[in-house]
């Protein structure tokens, strides 16, 4: 697009209110993308068509769309390109971030990573289209480090998986 290279534009911020809905992957397999995001993951599926599955959590119409309209047997892209970096799905604690780890560990499903960013804690991993997926929780914004100056100080710090593990634990 046209100008989007030079200087930034100084348009007023976006309102405080919008959200971020949903997502749409491109899957290869949609039974298989379903036993990931459906049968690991723990959504539920909410509505289906030839080719597309929707899923959500908590009742919502959905949260992420799944289908294989121009995908179906596809591969990944490859290294080196555009596209999305990851999805990530924001757990309401700790504990039920725990409890995600604890069934991608029954699941056998590794991770490519696990972080401590001081406002939030990460788990890091590949759906089974090598799309990236974040799994995280929030610690609440009253915890969030600060800079001298009061700007945010997020870092990233490798997430000890054994205690956040031991959270499930508490909540049994």
């Amino acid at each position: 697009m046209p100008g989007l290279d030079t200087a930034p534009l100084s348009l007023p911020t976006i309102n405080d209110g919008v959200k971020i809905g949903h997502v749409h992957l491109k899957v290869a397999d949609l039974e298989r993308a379903l036993g990931f995001y459906v049968g690991v993951l723990g959504f539920t599926l909410t509505t289906r068509y030839p080719g597309a599955a929707f899923i959500s959590a908590g009742g919502y119409h959905h949260h992420i769309g799944l289908n294989t309209w121009e995908s179906k047997g596809g591969s990944p892209p490859p290294p080196g390109t555009t596209g999305l970096f990851h999805t990530a799905i924001l757990y309401p604690t700790r504990a039920t971030l725990a409890d995600a780890l604890h069934r991608l560990i029954q699941a056998k499903i590794p991770l490519d990573g696990a972080s401590d960013h001081g406002v939030s804690e990460a788990l890091y991993l590949r759906d089974p289209d090598q799309n990236g997926v974040e799994l995280y929780w929030d610690r609440p914004k009253a915890e969030w480090p600060s800079n001298p100056d009061g700007s945010l100080k997020m870092f990233t710090n490798p997430l000890d998986l054994h205690n956040l593990l031991a959270e499930r634990d508490k909540e049994k």
